[in-house]
């Protein structure tokens, strides 16, 4: 009888293969029962390849691939399937939701428990086969405490609400073993800016198809995916460039001026050499052109921003209106201070009314935050016939306070500095600019 002779590493190789294969299929098979359970998720689950990794802790991603360690997802396995389909969607919606690029300055311990958590409490809030698991009592507790401040359980307003709880070492690790499932390690390698660059594209299309999906499959109805469309909504949110955003305020008009782009060159030429003096064609002595003219800036005279750092924001604010593509030679800006009611409406029309109200500049107010009023004050000088062109208002404030519920009839962006501010309340029809300290005396 011939013996098959004994290759260690050749068996080793082979077992890992097997290891791997089957890994593959596991992923696959949770991928599938995912994709039945969440139609609008097609797109977004085939988003991630798998690779194994022996050495890697766990399962973790870099927005592309899904890096395992077999022993580790058998591990998972054994417990139940279902874990497997939580933690496959755990890691879809870290990427879907940005968590992998939006950190900032934040601690990193801090915000990857909160984007764990984030990601938990939608899952948590899904009655479906492929997903549901019993909440245990500890973390019901966390979130009732969470949603006591917020209507919406996205990482950056779960991060400020874990900064200010001022947990102990203890508390936060109890924390974060309850809600860990994937490992974030990935997440703070240094990437090629055109790799992350593809990364934030790949994904913002992801989401904004989810967003279309859910709402075309009427999932806003159902009790399910409410929070999931919720926080793709918010995040959907365009995000604006403080200068591309002043350019959306500017309208069409003729200013006296000549338009070089108005006629040809050749008639004109031609009928100076033929006859003298005589062109044959004349310069229009209009052009039309899109610059800015009515404008509104609001201050949230209630916010914590120092004075200082008002003024300095309504100084570069107004250099970048004044440039002369901007705006029109006669320019009307109403700067107007508001806590939970009008403190000051001026109007500004030239250089040197701005400069003798920034002289004189002083913060009125410092009560509660109701955006409210000043709205409903603009539209008041709307209909007093005080604009000709009103486009948009600006709203320099942090984000705590009572919103208008229906759309006013021109742009509206809310001006935040970063870590200064909370935007989960701001409604879908307005546009949001975050600046750091940094980029407002750098505009």
């Amino acid at each position: 009888m011939k013996h098959r002779m004994i290759d260690p590493i050749r068996d080793q190789q082979l077992m890992e293969l097997q290891e791997v294969e089957i890994s593959h299929e596991i992923l696959t098979n949770a991928r599938n029962e995912l994709y039945l359970a969440f139609r609008f998720l097609d797109v977004s689950l085939s988003s991630l390849g798998f690779e194994a990794n022996p050495t890697f802790q766990g399962l973790g991603t870099d927005g592309y691939v899904i890096y395992y360690r077999p022993a580790h997802l058998f591990s998972i396995y054994k417990r139940s399937r279902i874990y497997v389909n939580r933690a496959y969607l755990h890691i879809v919606l870290h990427c879907l939701f940005c968590h992998l690029d939006t950190r900032g300055k934040r601690a990193v311990e801090y915000w990857n428990l909160a984007c764990d958590i984030a990601v938990e409490s939608i899952l948590d809030s899904f009655y479906k086969k492929a997903v549901y698991r019993h909440q245990p009592f500890y973390r019901q507790e966390i979130y009732e405490k969470l949603k006591a401040k917020l209507p919406v359980l996205n990482a950056e307003g779960i991060y400020q609400v874990l900064q200010e709880m001022e947990l102990t070492e203890k508390q936060y690790q109890r924390m974060a073993a309850e809600f860990y499932v994937d490992n974030h390690q990935l997440w703070e390698e240094e990437q090629d800016p055109r790799v992350r660059q593809e990364r934030q594209t790949k994904w913002q299309d992801n989401r904004e198809k989810l967003q279309t999906e859910m709402e075309s499959y009427g999932e806003e109805e159902e009790e399910n995916s409410r929070d999931l469309l919720e926080q793709v909504r918010i995040e959907n949110r365009e995000r604006y460039d403080y200068k591309a955003f002043l350019r959306k305020f500017s309208v069409l008009r003729e200013e006296p001026e000549v338009d070089p782009d108005s006629f040809d060159y050749v008639f004109y030429t031609y009928g100076l050499s033929l006859y003298g003096n005589m062109p044959l064609i004349e310069p229009l002595e209009t052009r039309e052109v899109k610059r800015i003219e009515d404008f509104v800036i609001v201050i949230d005279t209630s916010m914590s921003c120092s004075g200082e750092l008002v003024l300095r924001f309504l100084e570069e604010t107004y250099d970048i209106l004044s440039e002369s593509d901007s705006y029109f030679k006669k320019i009307n800006i109403h700067i107007i201070q508001c806590d939970e009611k009008i403190q000051s409406d001026e109007l500004i029309q030239s250089r040197e009314e701005m400069e003798a109200y920034m002289e004189n500049f002083t913060i009125i107010g410092n009560g509660g935050t109701d955006f409210r009023p000043a709205f409903e004050y603009v539209t008041g000088l709307k209909n007093q016939g005080k604009f000709q062109k009103l486009k948009g208002l600006l709203y320099f404030t942090d984000g705590k306070g009572i919103y208008p519920v229906k759309m006013p009839p021109y742009d509206t962006a809310f001006v935040f500095v970063e870590d200064q501010y909370e935007d989960i309340s701001v409604p879908g029809w307005a546009m949001k600019v975050i600046l750091t300290p940094e980029e407002i005396t750098q505009l």
